[in-house]
């Protein structure tokens, strides 16, 4: 055995041999095959032709398990979720206010923000998800995942 080592303190630790601890030599290879991930695939769905979607005007599509409220803000488009973060009330049914592009929950009146989703009163405090609305062949559509 090797002789002991002194250690601060006026104590000993023994010295371990290092043939006691050969080399660790790891061989592995990363199999990027056997990754996978979890990133949602967008689909576009259609809402209704861009003419039947006037300025102040909204219209309420269901996608799947998923409602979404598309709000035309003086001819901005917007579109989010159907859910109040605060209860999970109906949003788009709320007072909406085409010149400052907000929505506001007709059960606890917090308003939303069209633009972001981002609460802009108490007493919800999280966004609700939004949509990007796009434009095709005179006909309005979102691209959900």
């Amino acid at each position: 055995m090797a002789a002991p080592i002194p250690v601060d303190g006026g104590g000993v630790r023994a010295a371990i041999p290092a043939s006691a601890h050969p080399p660790l030599h790891l061989n592995c290879k990363s199999d990027h095959s056997a990754r996978t991930y979890n990133t949602p695939v967008s689909e576009i769905i259609e809402v209704c032709p861009v003419d039947e979607l006037q300025p102040g005007q909204r219209r309420l599509v269901e996608w799947e398990d998923l409602e979404i409220g598309v709000f035309n803000c003086g001819g901005n488009l917007y579109a989010i979720e159907d859910r109040c973060s605060h209860d999970d009330g109906p949003l788009a049914e709320g007072e909406f206010d085409d010149t400052a592009c907000t929505v506001e929950c007709p059960r606890h009146g917090s308003l939303f923000d069209l633009k972001t989703g981002k609460p802009m009163t108490l007493p919800a405090y999280v966004p609700v998800d939004t949509f990007p609305v796009i434009i095709e062949d005179e006909t309005i559509k979102l691209e959900v995942e």
